[in-house]
């Protein structure tokens, strides 16, 4: 296996720009890389080589002529989960509803990410239109954990995790609607930020629950991800709900608060979150953290985010009904799957959304279809916009008179079995407890990884800010990084 794969994102372009290697080696090398693990751990729907190696000679073309004038990303590899439309290279969002489309441009922050110079690897594989916690609901297989090939690695953005974890890739694009880029980065040691519900455009992003989707980067370090966020970030006039606030710079929001530390600041934690079930451990790892915050000069106060035991009830009533709108475009008439053999445009429809769509997203869109039904749509999905706004309230107090930035678990236990809980819709669900408040809200979180198990599997933890302050949390997220030795560890890098 080359070096170059374990490489962190800042390492590649320092190397870069020595001229210790070439972009054109770089790419090889994740290629060969991904070439040689994806049979076992099935994290890539599609590797797109001959674009990528065309791309990368266009960066090294770029970085001879510009040196250190070029962009950070100018070079650097990355794979997309495939609901983010690509020009030129298939888009299926894990279905066999798209197999086969391939979308006329790029989405934006492919687009962005181009105009940086960065080379696309390829499209992750994930959970069927990103209904799912552990990417086993895809047309095109369950992707597999690196760390034990046994369990799954977290979903919906589980390919693109295992694609940072295991050395495919050194950063990767995720979206989040509950949870889908945090808790796959904390089952397989990646950090996974989901900015602030209208930081990153989500134009170009296939819609699951329009309200809540959020586009957002994993990779091996927080630096890697701030670095990440910086060329993504902004205001785009394609997308009405991105908003036009400034982008901090990143990393030196990360390097302000490494030389100033984390003395006077205020962390949160919500007594509402040791309340429920927790694996021994996952409780364990985080008194762990909390003890490391304090060591590193942070105050540590208890708050009370009082809705939150409602908060799953709320957001599966929202985005079940918002992805039974989205979903109903695929009807066979305009792209995607279509039945064959069919007597009428009756059957069309039934037959081309039966053979397309998998159970779960089935099951999704029934439920949804019945929350906004004309004998129950008070009863379900206006008390759920109640309860969206009532968790809305809790963490603008909390922020307003509490805390600067919230601490809480990822998920109640570490990655699970293959098939362990497909069995129980209910028990799926609730492994996203502790993540969907903060998509309720639309507040920005990242995961970082925080230790191993006594099995070796990884736990992460959350830090939640207010809105459009990633800078803040990223900042605390290196401080909290560089006191844990799993920071260190190499199989953070390169698990399998």
């Amino acid at each position: 296996m080359s070096k170059l794969v374990s490489l962190s994102l800042v390492e590649m372009r320092e190397g870069l720009l020595r001229g210790d290697f070439s972009a054109l080696e770089l790419c090889d090398a994740h290629i060969e890389r991904i070439e040689a693990t994806n049979a076992a751990l099935n994290s890539f729907i599609t590797i797109s080589s001959e674009s990528a190696r065309a791309a990368a000679a266009a960066a090294d073309k770029r970085i001879a002529e510009e040196k250190d004038r070029s962009p950070m990303l100018c070079g650097i590899p990355y794979s997309a989960k495939d609901m983010l439309v690509s020009e030129g290279i298939e888009t299926t969002c894990g279905s066999k509803m798209l197999s086969g489309f391939i979308s006329p441009y790029n989405c934006t922050v492919l687009e962005r990410l181009e105009e940086n110079g960065a080379v696309l690897l390829g499209k992750n594989n994930m959970d069927e239109f990103a209904m799912g916690s552990s990417s086993e609901r895809s047309s095109y297989g369950a992707v597999r954990n690196p760390w034990d090939l046994d369990r799954v690695p977290g979903g919906s953005s589980g390919g693109s995790a295992v694609a940072v974890s295991s050395g495919q890739s050194p950063f990767s694009l995720g979206t989040d609607t509950g949870g889908s880029i945090r808790q796959p980065a904390a089952f397989t040691g990646a950090v996974g930020l989901k900015p602030t519900y209208g930081r990153v455009s989500r134009y170009g992003a296939v819609a699951y629950a329009s309200s809540f989707d959020q586009i957002g980067p994993l990779g091996r370090s927080v630096e890697d991800v701030a670095s990440v966020l910086q060329a993504i970030a902004g205001k785009d006039e394609l997308d009405a709900t991105s908003m036009d606030v400034p982008v901090d710079s990143y990393l030196e929001s990360i390097e302000r608060m490494a030389d100033e530390g984390l003395a006077g600041l205020k962390i949160g934690v919500p007594r509402e979150y040791f309340s429920f079930s927790v694996d021994e451990e996952i409780d364990a790892n985080l008194k762990g953290q909390i003890a490391a915050l304090e060591n590193l000069g942070a105050e540590l106060v208890d708050i009370s985010l009082p809705h939150t035991e409602h908060a799953l009830a709320s957001y599966y009533v929202l985005v079940l009904a918002e992805a039974s709108s989205n979903l109903a475009r695929y009807d066979g008439v305009r792209f995607g799957h279509r039945a064959e053999s069919v007597s009428s445009l009756e059957e069309m429809y039934c037959r081309t959304r039966a053979e397309g769509f998998g159970t779960e997203v089935k099951r999704r869109i029934m439920m949804g279809s019945y929350v906004l039904s004309a004998g129950y749509f008070d009863a379900y999905y206006v008390k759920a916009q109640q309860v969206r706004t009532l968790v809305i309230s809790d963490f603008k107090a909390a922020f307003a008179n509490d805390c600067d930035v919230i601490l809480a678990p990822v998920s109640p236990t570490p990655a699970f079995g293959i098939g362990e809980k497909t069995a129980s819709s209910l028990e799926m669900y609730l492994t996203d407890i502790f993540t969907v408040p903060v998509n309720l809200a639309g507040l920005p979180a990242i995961s970082i990884p925080s230790g191993l198990t006594k099995s070796g599997l990884p736990i992460g933890v959350q830090l939640i800010g207010s809105a459009f302050q990633e800078g803040q949390i990223l900042g605390v997220a290196k401080a909290l990084e560089q006191s844990n030795t799993f920071a260190n560890n190499e199989k953070t890098q390169q698990a399998f």
